[in-house]
């Protein structure tokens, strides 16, 4: 049977690439000099620190930037809120979201049933693997599953014959 997996992964070298280059760019740009201002990564979070919310709101730019150009989708970057403490300085955590959570997987495996080709849909952890009889079904599905906004990155592996 035919098959394939619809997944929501993110590059972690891409990620870290991203991460090395914001790095760099707030070492050498002006309005961050003699600043405590940093960029630290933990797998999938991204620690940002500075003195006040002015440079946390630059700091933010500078990695979602990196982050875009380093072909991340921006649906998997969850920002979060910035803390500001009294004395005025500022910490913010950019989550990367790794998989598909299970109302997001029903959704699109409504979709997918919804379409009215003979295929199947799974659910399969953060994963859903779709089958049919049929080559062409599949690669119709994967078009219309690309073409609907699911607010979530979906990717394909695992294409079988």
């Amino acid at each position: 049977m035919p098959s394939f997996d619809i997944v929501s992964k993110v590059n972690s070298m891409e990620v870290e690439n991203a991460v090395n280059q914001a790095q760099k760019e707030l070492a050498t740009r002006f309005d961050f000099k003699g600043s405590n201002a940093e960029i630290v990564q933990e797998k999938f979070d991204i620690k940002l620190r500075a003195p006040d919310a002015f440079k946390m709101r630059a700091l933010v730019e500078i990695m979602v930037g990196k982050l875009s150009k380093r072909g991340i989708d921006l649906r998997s970057v969850d920002q979060g809120e910035a803390d500001l403490s009294p004395l005025g300085h500022a910490r913010q955590t950019i989550k990367i979201k790794q998989g598909i959570d299970g109302a997001k997987a029903k959704e699109i495996s409504g979709f997918v049933r919804g379409l009215g080709m003979k295929v199947t849909a799974a659910i399969q952890g953060d994963e859903l693997r779709v089958t049919g009889k049929n080559r062409d079904d599949l690669q119709a599905v994967m078009a219309a599953v690309r073409g609907h906004d699911f607010e979530v990155a979906v990717g394909f592996v695992n294409f079988r014959d």
